[in-house]
């Protein structure tokens, strides 16, 4: 029974992780995911025109429910498994549940949910906030698609140096705003009433945007402008700058380690190995001497 049980839970792990060469039930699984992203995605859109909904309500209504149903059961089946995603974890399932992706998942699913919830109509009207989850969804093609998994890496790998790029931007956006405010404010209250308004025309000058619906006039304002819209090209280049590097590093990364998966294994590869490596390879090489009938025991640090 428990043989069985986990044969069942392996397969189900299988099939809804991203599919491996020759596994066909899982290139289903993961076909069937993207196309029902792609389609919520576009129902999304068409929910914008208020014509077509009104008189394809009743579509609509039942595709979100399918949709919703097979992402939910989709959510679960991944919390069911965890414990095969994350082995060595204490709490695989709590590990799960507050990762990134999972997190995705859930807020892909709670607008359908929120409803039955409350029945509060200030509480409803909240709900064309949360709808907006749904766009999450796209999120989740990360699983299947290898650029933004690629994406998805140079994101967590650069994300310290992300966070400081964007401290500074802020903090130069702010500075600006409080300048342009001081020599402004004076000339043109309406357009610079405050710090907070000045602020618009401090993100839009930096991000090189410039609508036009706000500038300086006086002499001083001009050259505090130039130099500001100058400043701004240097701070986009920043974080720029770092996703680029951060996307040669991580594709160099992965070249070579098809290169090494391509290359015989030696003993030099070995002594490279750290000792968690090792431990996982040892008992990778255990489970397959096992299934050759070869009695194997593990001993690590003194224990078996």
């Amino acid at each position: 029974m428990t043989n069985n049980y986990m044969r069942i839970k392996k397969r189900v792990f299988e099939i809804i992780s991203k599919a491996e060469e020759g596994d066909r039930a899982s290139l289903i699984f993961d076909w069937t995911i993207i196309i029902l992203i792609a389609l919520s995605i576009l129902s999304i859109i068409l929910e914008s025109f208020i014509d077509l909904v009104a008189q394809y309500r009743p579509a609509f209504t039942v595709f979100e429910f399918i949709s919703v149903i097979v992402f939910t059961i989709e959510y679960f089946l991944r919390i069911w498994t965890a414990d095969l995603l994350y082995p060595e974890a204490k709490h695989p399932r709590l590990k799960y549940i507050f990762s990134f992706m999972a997190i995705i998942d859930l807020l892909a699913i709670l607008p359908f949910f929120i409803p039955f919830i409350s029945a509060d109509l200030r509480f409803l009207r909240m709900m064309r906030l949360f709808r907006l989850f749904r766009l999450l969804r796209v999120i989740k093609l990360g699983r299947y698609v290898d650029a933004l998994q690629i994406i998805f890496k140079v994101i967590k790998t650069s994300g310290p140096q992300l966070i400081m790029s964007v401290v500074i931007c802020s903090f130069v956006m702010l500075f600006s705003a409080i300048i342009m405010y001081s020599v402004e404010n004076p000339v043109q209250p309406e357009q610079f009433p405050n710090v907070i308004a000045s602020l618009w025309w401090a993100i839009c000058t930096l991000t090189t945007v410039g609508y036009g619906d706000v500038y300086p006039i006086t002499p001083v304002g001009k050259i505090l402008a130039s130099v500001i819209s100058l400043v701004g090209i240097g701070i986009i280049a920043i974080p720029t700058g770092i996703i680029a590097a951060g996307f040669s590093e991580v594709i160099s990364k992965e070249h070579q380690a098809e290169e090494n998966e391509k290359q015989p294994f030696s003993e030099d590869a070995v002594d490279k190995l750290s000792e968690e490596e090792l431990i996982s390879l040892q008992a990778k090489v255990s489970t397959r001497l096992q299934e050759y009938g070869h009695s194997t025991t593990i001993t690590i640090k003194g224990k078996e």
